[in-house]
């Protein structure tokens, strides 16, 4: 992969994993304290009276929040570890947002259309996920770190939190889902990157 399409972090302090979390932290990583900031591009500032989030399978709408609409829905606190395909892992990280089984079941849908889905965010941004590593209480909209507002270098105003997959897949930025029947690949995945990102199987790139 040319290195100049690989994602720039700051701010990181690695350290060694106290074995009693050993059994949390994937193959290959190792525990920081810090919160490393990663993008491929500018960050972007959206304001919140700008701000919305839609659903779509091909050509049919099936839902559509601004920023007010968004925070009426059902909320969902939940603490995770997360891990980053540079091989650095967070642990316990507390996030609020709404889970995609709420989303879903605001847009009066009882299950996802499609078996995969394409995240599209500001910035260009893009992944693709099978649905299935979304619902069941596995994915949310998160607008809330650590009791704070999301920042904008972590994804704010709202990103997609995936925690069980490489973080490239919990997409900053997060704007829209367009639900597609066949899988295609999104922007890292495109340039080299894993198409699933299984941090226990080391799925960081294409081959893996």
């Amino acid at each position: 992969m040319n290195n100049q399409n690989r994602p720039i972090a700051r701010g990181f302090r690695g350290r060694r994993t106290d074995p009693a979390n050993r059994a949390r932290v994937p193959p290959g990583q190792h525990v920081t304290q810090d919160f490393p900031v990663l993008s491929a591009g500018p960050t972007p500032h959206v304001p919140l009276t700008e701000w919305t989030f839609s659903m779509h399978a091909g050509n049919t709408p099936l839902g559509k929040w601004t920023w007010a609409e968004f925070q009426d829905l059902p909320h969902t606190h939940i603490t995770v570890d997360i891990h980053c395909v540079t091989k650095w892992s967070k642990l316990d990280t507390v996030w609020e947002g709404v889970t995609i089984d709420a989303l879903l079941e605001a847009a009066g849908l009882t299950a996802p259309p499609t078996a995969h889905v394409m995240a599209h965010c500001d910035g260009g941004y893009s992944t693709n996920l099978p649905t299935a590593d979304l619902v069941g209480g596995r994915g949310m909209i998160a607008t809330r770190f650590a009791d704070a507002p999301l920042a904008a270098a972590h994804g704010g105003p709202a990103r997609l939190l995936v925690p069980h997959l490489y973080f490239w897949k919990s997409a900053k930025w997060v704007r829209s889902f367009e639900f597609i029947t066949a899988e295609r690949p999104g922007f890292w995945e495109s340039l080299g990157y894993h198409i699933y990102g299984d941090p226990w199987r080391e799925q960081r790139y294409s081959g893996d």
